[in-house]
């Protein structure tokens, strides 16, 4: 189940590239302080002494600007997820589970890592609901496919920004029920800043080229999001999010959430999360709860 969906837009890049730019030169100077890497690949893997800290795009939507270290491979899943969401105008009840529907990174260089999502088992179920009667409509099965790249511009070996691109496409090999058959793409920003006190704020902005529900065409999506996260303690970290999905020529009503998230790292690889979103309007889901586990080789 895909998590990661102010409006921005046009101007949201604008203020990406703004707050970047004090940082820039501390985070070019930093990386030219760490540790030649550049010349480790898929096939010269990077020392385990020399790898980064752990990072994942997880458990809440926002995704990190840091890649897995060239030649090697990281794992991230949701171990279960549930979302409920009662649409009182249409009278309209949807839940879905979605079990072990896992991301899949390989570090191909230094700053370039090469991902692959994808869902193997949905359940859905949409009750809707008129006069006295009701009509559930049940759907299962293997979800759609998505191939992507994550390539960091800076402050992936350090310092206190960081900002990746990430391009995506969307392969409709859903089952019956769960897709809209359509290949759908777009691009994800995300920006990491270190703020005092051992804050840390991710601004992420994403532009998706989607289809339109009624017809052949297809329209321009914007998901953005800020996400605030802290240590509670060692290996203990507390996440909070506000996200905000929109479209051009109203083609998806406005919706947005309240996401809530705690991982605790286990040893020096090894990842669990829980969180929550909650439905901020009427058009987003009420709940959607998840547990997740990453690991990285």
């Amino acid at each position: 189940m895909d998590r990661r969906r102010p409006r921005l837009t046009a101007a949201g890049f604008s203020l990406l590239a703004g707050l970047a730019s004090p940082a820039d030169g501390r985070a070019a100077e930093d990386d030219a302080a760490a540790p030649d890497k550049s010349f480790y690949s898929l096939f010269s893997p990077i020392p385990t002494d020399q790898m980064r800290d752990f990072s994942t795009d997880r458990p809440p939507k926002a995704n990190s600007p840091y890649t897995v270290d060239a030649g090697h491979f990281q794992y991230e899943a949701d171990l279960a997820s549930y979302l409920y969401d009662n649409f009182s105008p249409s009278r309209l009840t949807t839940r879905q589970w979605v079990v072990a529907d896992p991301t899949l990174k390989l570090g191909l260089t230094n700053r370039i890592d090469a991902e692959l999502q994808f869902a193997p088992y949905n359940d859905l179920r949409v009750t809707q609901r008129g006069g006295l009667a009701a009509t559930t409509t049940d759907s299962s099965g293997f979800g759609d496919v998505t191939p992507r790249m994550k390539f960091n511009l800076f402050g992936d070996d350090g310092g206190d920004a960081a900002l990746a691109l990430i391009p995506y496409v969307k392969l409709p090999t859903a089952a019956r029920g769960l897709g809209n058959d359509r290949v759908e793409g777009g691009l994800i920003a995300p920006l990491s800043l270190a703020l005092p006190d051992g804050w840390t704020v991710i601004l992420m902005t994403e532009l998706d080229a989607l289809a339109d529900s009624a017809d052949a065409g297809r329209h321009t999506n914007f998901l953005n999001l800020v996400n605030l996260s802290h240590a509670l303690a060692p290996g203990l970290t507390f996440y909070v999010e506000l996200f905000a999905n929109t479209a051009s020529g109203g083609q998806v009503t406005p919706t947005y959430t309240l996401d809530l998230a705690l991982t605790y790292l286990i040893g020096r690889d090894l990842q669990l999360d829980i969180g929550t979103n909650i439905g901020l309007d009427k058009a987003a889901p009420d709940l959607q709860a998840y547990v997740g586990l990453s690991q990285r080789f």
